[in-house]
């Protein structure tokens, strides 16, 4: 079960808490608001590594927000998966960047439109990357039997759904061959792995290379077991409510988007046009794995 409120973090360098108490009409001094065509913006950003990084990368994407569509752009990295769902349930985000199956999730529960999706090399997919401690012997599905296997987030795709889809794939079920751990973020995952406090674990392959790039996770410690299928990249969306002209301008705005520094933190090329049916791939593999979707924000 969720909790009832939502508990975001701010976008300012100290990464201030904050907690939406509900969906208000009426600004902070009283006055009406309309919602539809708000003044200012609340854009979430997935919360897929330490927030307060999250928050330091992308005041470059605020910038750009605010120029193009003229408001007051609000940016908040959620505690957690649930968190930033159950606020896109209750209408407490205007934009939002959800990993694929949290978006699925989200999807089920709330009126919100994918609009763009992070495009790298020409593709609008990229992979789980399942990795192994090196010093303990895990390079190949074999020497993950009897270890611990470290996932992010329960409802992450490249850091839960797709590593554990991958290794039933080749035979290993988690409970039964290898003891599951969540450890939230990506970066944790890594960083348990490489450290030894998990034999093995899963992330996004560009949050990987993107820590290996930082000299963050040394890759005489940290080895490549696999890669996953390709996954659809990350969608961004809006609340469905939103003026028809405002969300046309916000979708205009980021497909032709080619600044390097707002794409940089996005590991992104640009962002191109995405529908909710490229996900039905994400569906079928909770399914594979028999997992309720609905557990999620029930």
């Amino acid at each position: 079960m969720l909790s009832q409120t939502a508990r975001l973090t701010a976008v300012t360098f100290t990464a201030a808490a904050v907690v939406f108490s509900g969906c208000s009409s009426q600004t902070n001094n009283g006055a009406s608001t309309d919602t539809s065509n708000p003044d200012k913006l609340i854009v979430a950003l997935i919360p897929d590594e330490n927030a307060a990084t999250v928050i330091q990368d992308n005041q470059g994407l605020k910038d750009f927000l605010n120029e193009k569509l003229g408001k007051e752009i609000e940016l908040v990295v959620t505690t957690d998966y649930s968190s930033m769902i159950e606020a896109a349930r209750n209408d407490r985000l205007d934009l939002a960047y959800f990993g694929p199956l949290s978006y699925v999730l989200a999807k089920s529960k709330s009126e919100i439109e994918p609009f763009a999706a992070r495009i790298k090399g020409g593709t609008k997919t990229y992979n789980s990357c399942l990795i192994g401690n090196t010093k303990a012997g895990v390079t190949d599905f074999v020497s993950i039997k009897g270890k611990t296997f470290a996932f992010g987030d329960p409802a992450s795709t490249s850091s839960r759904l797709f590593p554990e889809l991958t290794l039933k794939e080749n035979g290993l079920t988690k409970g039964e061959d290898y003891e599951g751990v969540f450890l939230g973020a990506h970066d944790a995952v890594a960083l348990a792995v490489q450290n030894g406090n998990a034999q093995a674990g899963g992330v996004a392959c560009p949050i990987l290379e993107s820590l290996q790039e930082k000299g963050r996770i040394d890759d005489t410690k940290v080895t490549l077991i696999a890669k996953s299928a390709p996954i659809p990249q990350y969608p961004w969306t809006m609340r469905s409510s939103l003026n028809p002209q405002l969300k046309e301008t916000i979708r205009t705005a980021f497909i032709e988007l080619d600044d390097e520094k707002v794409l940089k933190p996005f590991k992104a090329d640009g962002f191109a046009v995405i529908t909710d049916q490229d996900y039905d791939g994400i569906r079928k593999a909770g399914d594979l794995l028999g997992l309720d979707l609905g557990k999620f924000v029930n």
